[in-house]
């Protein structure tokens, strides 16, 4: 039997059914090991020892190690099949070291899409760990272990606040800075001027953009009056530009355009487009055959392999759109802020598995998700779309009007992405030079500048792939740390700081700049892509991190004022001394004296004077009131709780009070027990005879016709 250990669970499904029998694939659930909390400062890392790392299994890995453990002692042979980047390429490691298999021979599998082409070929040509690839994720998690630790610490003891961490806080210092401007931002007032004519039977409007030969800038209403005496009621054409353009499709998706056109198409949030290419990268069965539908989806490259272009799109697009609609195989330039090449920008696996073949066996955000990855791969490859644009200049009384629109001469790539592309101007009628056309309307308009807006998820993950903040592993999970730090909120997919992730910001900014600043930032990601690289080592990179961070740190624990905490005005029952506004590690507040820990009194909040219902209890006549669950669910129960238990649905119908039986109910003895009465009783379907002892006494008959008259 021969082992292959994946990472995640479904994966490992999908690649069972491709290498048969002779195969066992477990998946390792994502890392089975980090840094332990030993050592100096609890880092895990010993700095004297050349940044020594102390690993740990994971406590809520260790039964999916063992498991683990016991399959690759049953088996012949053992495959590393994890995610091929750098957290993948850590996980294989961990795995061999705790399997204690040998680095340099065990084979490492490495796939980029999962399917059976593509696995049985990794199997065929399987690689070796690279230990530059680990040693680069080791970098990563150990200066990431560093900072957290010492700043929190810092910040903890004496802000009240928590680190976000080296990445998240520099995204932070972008939002809050962004947040910042808006707020201080002061608005210019503007007026834009336009005309509506009449072309062909149909209406366009015209903007004003010259005044007497000069460009037209208008900041009052009283301006505004001024050029509009000078309206006139026809304008001539004095000029007519076409000109034959044509628009290139764009690249295929990254990580990061995938996650911004998902939310600017559909408002995923970053974290439920990841979530939902996964899954689609994982595999689903379609037509009864498992397989992965699209390309592995962490990924900063633009580039299509060859062999998709000449074996998957150029048939595809031939026959089903023709030998006009085929463009090129493009490779973008690669950015030098990007050394991380080794995937495929994310497509299809396969064109025949178009949107329409799959959708039936897709959920409606998986369908979405993989209808957009597919038609902008295949429109990349396909030829340009081709335009006409006419532009006007229509002039009267020293006043110019532009008037601009365009048809399509050949729609290109647009045959298959224009549902998802920007809307184009409208086509123009023929217009000659010279010709008079007659001002139906005139519309001025008083505007605002406005700020540049608040980041949205898509513009933030923008924002920090232009500023080399992240990778495409890292920029979802961000976002999330942020929010449930409770650094920032997220409405609508617009993102704002909160108060703490202001506080946050303005302190790190202070004592640690150079942990908020995008360049410092960006520079360690360069220089873990050097490490990957094997342009530098490790040991290199670890100490022209860590000397002059620990020099800065040394700093600030001098400089540092620890925050005085807020008094609320009143005095420990317990010692006298001044009671303080104190926050739990869950970020609660509470209210409790500034003696701790010689003091440890605690104020009791004061509970909230219940809303009474209106009505009395039916047990004890108390009123009866609104009350919370520890779900936060609503009912109605008694004021006289604990004494009366009474409680009711506030939504339910009250019950009507039970009829007492009395002798009169009776119809005849029990025949059962002797000692009750049968009455009449009313069940779902019909009326019966029921025992008054029920349910000791669960005797029953039926009505007979005499019985009901």
């Amino acid at each position: 039997m021969k082992l292959v250990i994946v990472e995640s669970p479904k994966k490992s499904e999908t690649i069972t059914r491709y290498l048969g029998g002779d195969f066992k694939v477990l998946a390792s659930e994502g890392h089975i090991r980090d840094l332990s909390m030993r050592g100096k400062g609890g880092l895990g890392i010993d700095v004297e020892k050349g940044f020594k790392a102390d690993w740990e299994i994971s406590e809520n890995k260790k039964a999916v190690v063992a498991k683990l453990q016991k399959a690759a002692k049953e088996a012949d042979e053992v495959y590393l099949a994890t995610d091929p980047d750098r957290e993948g390429e850590a996980i294989s490691w961990h795995l061999a070291q705790v399997l204690h298999l040998p680095v340099k021979t065990t084979p490492r599998l490495q796939f980029h899409e999962i399917t059976k082409p593509a696995i049985l070929e990794a199997m065929a040509n399987p690689k070796r760990i690279d230990m530059n690839l680990v040693r680069a994720q080791e970098t990563r998690r150990m200066e990431d272990r560093i900072i957290g630790f010492k700043v929190s610490s810092l910040l903890q003891r004496n802000i009240k606040i928590q680190s976000a961490g080296r990445v998240q806080s520099s995204t932070l210092k972008m939002i809050v800075d962004r947040h910042n401007a808006i707020q201080a931002f002061v608005p210019d007032e503007y007026w834009t001027i336009e005309v509506e004519i009449e072309l062909g039977g149909k209406k366009f409007k015209a903007n004003l953009i010259k005044v007497d030969g000069k460009p037209f800038h208008c900041k009052s209403k009283e301006e505004a009056d001024v050029i509009l005496a000078k309206m006139p009621k026809v304008l001539s054409v004095t000029s007519v530009s076409k000109v034959e353009k044509s628009i290139a499709p764009k690249m295929p998706f990254t990580t990061s355009t995938m996650q911004q056109e998902a939310f600017n198409k559909f408002k995923f949030s970053n974290s439920k487009t990841q979530s939902v290419a996964q899954k689609l990268y994982e595999g689903k069965t379609v037509n009864g055959d498992h397989v992965g539908l699209i390309t592995y989806m962490r990924t900063d490259s633009t580039r299509l392999s060859p062999r998709f272009f000449n074996v998957h799109a150029v048939p595809f697009i031939m026959e089903t759109y023709g030998k006009e609609y085929l463009g090129t195989l493009r490779q973008a330039k690669e950015s030098s802020k990007k050394i991380q090449d080794a995937h495929e920008a994310i497509r299809p696996t396969g064109t025949h598995r178009t949107p329409e073949a799959v959708a039936p066996f897709l959920s409606p955000d998986e369908a979405k998700l993989y209808r957009l990855i597919y038609c902008r791969a295949m429109a990349s490859v396909m030829a340009p779309k081709r335009i006409e644009s006419t532009s006007l200049i229509l002039s009267g009384n020293g006043l110019d009007f532009s008037l601009s629109g365009s048809r399509t001469l050949f729609k290109g790539f647009t045959i298959v992405y224009g549902e998802f592309d920007d809307e184009e101007e409208a086509s123009l009628p023929e217009v000659k030079q010279g010709e008079e056309l007659k001002v139906e309307g005139v519309f001025p308009d008083q505007k605002f500048t406005k700020p540049e807006p608040a980041y949205n998820e898509a513009s933030i993950v923008k924002a920090m792939e232009e500023k080399g903040i992240g990778r495409p592993s890292t920029y979802a999970s961000t976002i999330d740390t942020l929010s449930k730090r409770k650094y920032i909120s997220t409405t609508k997919g617009v993102i704002t700081p909160t108060e703490s992730g202001i506080k946050a910001t303005t302190v790190l900014e202070k004592y640690f700049p150079d942990i908020v600043s995008s360049d410092y930032t960006a520079t360690m990601e360069s220089q873990l892509d050097l490490v990957e690289a094997g342009k530098t080592n490790f040991e290199t990179a670890m100490k022209d991190f860590y000397e002059p961070f620990m020099a800065k740190f040394e700093q600030a624990k001098t400089l540092m004022y620890k925050e005085p905490a807020q008094e609320t005005g009143e005095l420990c029952p317990v010692c006298g001394k001044p009671l303080v506004v104190k926050k739990t590690r869950k970020g609660d507040t509470f209210i409790g004296c500034s003696g701790y820990p010689e003091c440890t009194y605690i104020k009791k909040k004061e509970k909230e004077p219940e809303e009474e219902v209106g009505e009395l209890c039916p047990d004890c006549g108390k009123p009866l009131v609104y009350k919370k669950n520890k779900k936060g669910e609503r009912f109605i129960g008694c004021s006289g709780f604990p004494t009366c238990h009474y409680t009711r649905d506030p939504n339910a119908k009250e019950k009507k009070p039970k009829k007492e039986v009395t002798e009169a109910d009776h119809v005849k003895p029990c025949p059962q027990c002797k000692t009750g009465f049968l009455i009449v009783k009313k069940g779902r379907k019909a009326e019966f005879l029921g025992c008054t002892n029920f349910p000791r006494c669960r005797y029953h008959e039926w009505l007979s016709n005499k019985e009901k008259k």
